[in-house]
């Protein structure tokens, strides 16, 4: 015990602040995303293939702009400004949920939230690993998304009571969650600082250079290759809250599904983080990925809001033992001078895959049901699992 509470002590100031910020952030986002799917579903009258596309579309083009802004920043030589500008579009994006007439509406605001978080993440993570030794990466990383989580769980529990207060209120309770957003870029802007100045590699030049990629090891590329395959099987968590209320969980509950999933994610982050400092990550990768294919299989499987909960349980058990690793990998290996050009090639892949990922559930969805969505997520898990088990032991 001593031991851990010394590496926590470690961890640099960098990572404690950025953590604060995810967490006031999230608490924000995810009390207006725990919504967001039966706003659109039940009070726009959208369908789920179109839950799908806003979502999909979101994350695509936050992956798109984390690889420019990674790569931006490194050509700055600077992360911090980028990471303000980032947290400051996602507070000016958010009034828009609570003044949306239409599924277009929602489209733009989503875009604008996800745009702002492209802007801030590959820079963000960038100054984590700049500013952590390598041998604390993982617990770094863990810190960051146990506190980012921590934040998805206060967002959906104060959306549960609000919505408790105010007769369902959708409407007011995104109001209310633009109060913690303001307050993430206020952070930012006061209280993180750039604690090791990343390496410049070279003058103003287009943002990537095939010189650059090809200076990327091949581990690098299957560590991309693996979270591709793996972000195919992690369609929206939107899909989450759509299955726990076809099966009969009440409106003003449906925040409790991430709820569910960010207790299990953020208790697990930090040991998983500590485990990926000492052990080979493909055994981390193939117990994250068994976590998915059995939360998947229970999902289609469920009849029932106990069942339904059940899968979602596993579904934040593996992002627990993935998401904090993954992050640790890229920064393992990528050039210190090419790290936030790295973590922009890992969120493009990624990002068009959660695209690619989140418009077939939402077809599969309104073609076949629920089930046919959950079973394709499993067989793209299953085939990530093949991929990892390849991968070096070491």
């Amino acid at each position: 015990m001593a031991a851990v509470a010394d590496s926590r002590a470690r961890l640099p100031r960098t990572v404690w602040a950025l953590g604060a910020v995810s967490l006031l952030m999230d608490a924000s986002s995810e009390s207006i995303h725990g919504l967001l799917p039966l706003f659109l579903t039940v009070t726009l009258g959208a369908s789920a293939a179109t839950v799908g596309l806003i979502d999909g579309v979101g994350e695509a083009v936050a992956s798109l702009t984390k690889m420019l802004s990674g790569t931006l920043s490194d050509r700055m030589g600077r992360r911090k400004p980028l990471v303000l500008l980032g947290y400051g579009l996602a507070a000016l994006s958010k009034p828009l949920f609570p003044l949306a007439g239409s599924a277009g509406v929602v489209f733009a605001a989503r875009f604008a939230d996800r745009f702002g978080k492209g802007i801030r993440g590959a820079p963000r993570d960038a100054m984590i690993a700049d500013a952590t030794p390598a041998e604390l990466r993982g617990r770094a990383f863990g810190l960051r998304q146990a506190l980012d989580t921590v934040g998805a769980i206060i967002g959906p529990l104060a959306a549960v009571g609000l919505m408790a207060a105010f007769a369902d209120d959708m409407r007011l309770v995104f109001w209310i969650a633009t109060i913690p957003a303001a307050g993430a870029a206020l952070v930012v802007w006061a209280c993180v600082r750039e604690d090791a100045p990343p390496v410049r590699s070279g003058d103003a030049r287009p943002p990537v250079r095939l010189a650059d990629l090809r200076r990327l090891p091949g581990e690098f590329w299957r560590v991309i290759a693996i979270a591709t395959v793996f972000t195919l099987a992690r369609f929206s968590e939107a899909f989450l809250v759509l299955k726990a209320s076809a099966v009969g969980l009440p409106l003003a509950l449906a925040p409790l599904v991430l709820v569910a999933m960010s207790v299990v994610y953020a208790a697990g982050s930090y040991p998983a983080g500590a485990w990926a400092d000492r052990a080979p990550p493909r055994k981390l990768l193939l117990a994250g990925l068994l976590c998915l294919v059995a939360a998947d299989l229970t999902l289609a499987a469920a009849a029932s809001v106990g069942a339904a909960f059940g899968g979602i349980a596993l579904w934040g058990a593996h992002m627990a033992l993935s998401q904090g690793l993954m992050g640790k990998l890229v920064a393992d290996y990528a050039p210190a001078e090419l790290r936030g050009s790295s973590y922009g090639v890992f969120y493009l892949a990624t990002g068009i895959a959660t695209l690619a990922a989140s418009v077939t559930a939402g077809l599969l969805w309104d073609a076949i049901g629920p089930a046919a969505t959950f079973v394709a997520g499993a067989v793209f898990a299953a085939l990530a699992m093949l991929m990892t088990w390849r991968m070096p032991r070491a």
